[in-house]
């Protein structure tokens, strides 16, 4: 390196033994380490793309953990999508049809029909003729997917008490009060949540 001293050029040689200038490197101070304080919880936004995440990985735990209990409760071959269906069979007590059931789902008859036949099979559902129209077929819960539903509920309670110990009641009501400000009114219990999921 050259300096300009005076006028004149002076060879500023760095020698890693000798530092600059034949000063020993010890006596430079060493810049200081850069620090980063933890953000302040009360002042601190995380970005907007967080909050659905963390809305979707809480609705998975809890989807998750009702379906492991489930299947310790001899309800093994039940899945995440059944629920919505069994609960849309399960809105009328009078039983539903292939129509009734996808129009709760946001799916057509046919798609819903599927997933209504796989239930049929794992004996959580079954058909029946309609009274009032021979033509339809009406489906219904079995005792078996009843006996699902009702143990879900169970899971579910189960579930927001471990919340409760972990977070305090006290948040988790004030979190489940938050959610209800601002979701839309009369959209907190709809069942299309599949289709909405696997729309393209």
């Amino acid at each position: 390196m050259v300096d300009h001293v005076g006028e004149e050029n002076v060879n500023q040689v760095v020698d890693a033994g000798k530092g600059v200038s034949g000063i020993p490197p010890e006596t430079h101070a060493a810049p200081a380490p850069e620090t980063h304080a933890a953000p302040d919880p009360e002042t601190f936004d995380s970005p907007g793309y967080e909050l659905p995440i963390l809305l979707f990985a809480g609705f998975r735990t809890l989807i998750d953990g009702v379906h492991t209990a489930l299947a310790r409760q001899g309800h093994p071959d039940l899945r995440p999508a059944h629920g919505f269906v069994l609960q849309a069979i399960g809105a009328s007590p009078y039983g539903a049809t292939a129509s009734d059931i996808g129009r709760r789902l946001g799916v057509s008859k046919q798609a819903a029909g599927k997933t209504v036949d796989r239930l049929l099979a794992l004996g959580y559902a079954e058909r029946a003729d309609d009274p009032a129209d021979a033509r339809r077929k009406l489906v219904f819960l079995t005792p078996h997917g009843i006996d699902a539903l009702t143990r879900s509920a169970a899971v579910f309670d189960t579930l927001r008490a471990e919340w409760a110990a972990r977070l305090g009641p006290a948040r988790v009501r004030d979190l489940e009060a938050a959610l209800r400000a601002v979701v839309p009114a009369g959209t907190a219990y709809r069942l299309d949540a599949t289709s909405w999921l696997g729309s393209a």
